[in-house]
């Protein structure tokens, strides 16, 4: 072989070595890292782009795609110690002509963390309501999509706040003791807030809680689980914090205690294998909310958006355009 081509190939190799050793280097030493870039990736290929806004000294981060248009705006609230890309795996089955808002919650990723920051369910709908106004997204009718700790929140944010609204709640409240809920209050009885299963700092813990939350049962690599745990540790004593306030007494019920004052259009969302907030509060708040549609979701546990997303995508536009036929047919009544 001529050896010009042998130096082609060498360098050609070289060259490819260099990406390949950095990938396995990071995914070893820095996976946590990875996984930011790997969120920043999706975004891009998505289309999301992240943006600041602020409410006098409070910031708030989010990402979005598209521009307010004919049809709703619509604003998606995360779940405790998640954040906005948590969304992106059901933002990929969404129409592209949506114009979609995925903001991190109070104290979380972009958004300011302060300790003078009521983190109780009505003090994040107060800072959730700022955001809308900042956005003006309240100027034209939008929908307000809330998972667990988010869907708390829209669902008591649409009473004081219904004009032009329609809501999609998921997997959000507790009516029944199962076995997760039991487990929370021998804890806060114990006073073992170290020991709060959705807080885990150990890859051996993540892996609980993924398991926990999910019944689809992946496969993460260790390296992977270490990565999630590197992320979440600095921010841990802020979520037991934020934990319990939202199971307290002042947070706890504030959705039962106005989930009858609701009187928007209202999908719930619920998968059936729900093991953290069982999947009798689908029912529940289907009997004291009005105008709601009820979707259960087979082979579906607590983390709808990372089991099901292609399916909730499906029922968010087929719910929105519902709700857009019903309002069409009312201005021609």
């Amino acid at each position: 072989m001529d050896l010009d081509v042998v130096n082609m190939f060498v360098i050609a190799g070289g060259t490819l070595a260099i990406p390949i050793l950095a990938f396995v280097a990071s995914f070893l030493l820095w996976p946590s890292a990875l996984i930011r870039i790997y969120y920043w990736y999706w975004r891009r290929t998505l289309g999301m782009q992240v943006r600041y806004v602020h409410h006098e000294d409070y910031q708030f981060c989010y990402s979005f795609r598209g521009r307010p248009g004919h049809k709703p705006s619509i604003l998606m609230l995360h779940g405790f110690s998640a954040h906005k890309d948590m969304w992106l795996s059901v933002v990929k089955f969404l129409p592209k002509n949506l114009h979609l808002i995925c903001v991190d919650m109070p104290g979380h990723e972009g958004t300011t963390r302060s300790s003078l920051d009521d983190l109780s369910i009505d003090g994040q709908v107060k800072r959730i309501h700022q955001f809308v106004e900042c956005l003006k997204l309240n100027k034209k009718p939008f929908h307000l999509i809330g998972t667990s700790m988010g869907g708390h929140v829209a669902g008591v944010y649409a009473p004081p706040y219904p004009a032009s609204l329609s809501l999609s709640l998921w997997c959000l409240q507790y009516s029944t003791d199962n076995q997760f809920i039991q487990r929370l209050k021998e804890l806060q009885d114990s006073a073992a807030v170290e020991k709060i299963p959705l807080i885990p700092s150990t890859p051996e813990e993540m892996s609980e809680m993924l398991q926990l939350c999910s019944y689809v049962r992946f496969k993460v690599p260790q390296q992977i689980l270490q990565g999630l745990v590197d992320v979440r540790i600095p921010h841990n004593n802020f979520y037991r914090k934020l934990f319990l306030e939202i199971v307290s007494e002042k947070s706890r019920y504030s959705l039962h205690q106005n989930m009858d004052k609701i009187k928007v259009p209202t999908q719930i969302i619920w998968g059936k294998q729900d093991q953290v907030l069982d999947v009798s509060g689908a029912d529940m708040l289907a009997k004291s909310i009005a105008n709601c549609q009820v979707e259960l979701l087979e082979n579906c546990g607590h983390s709808v958006v990372m089991e099901r997303p292609r399916k909730t995508a499906k029922l968010i536009v087929d719910f929105l355009a519902s709700v857009h036929n019903t309002d069409n047919n009312k201005k021609l009544d």
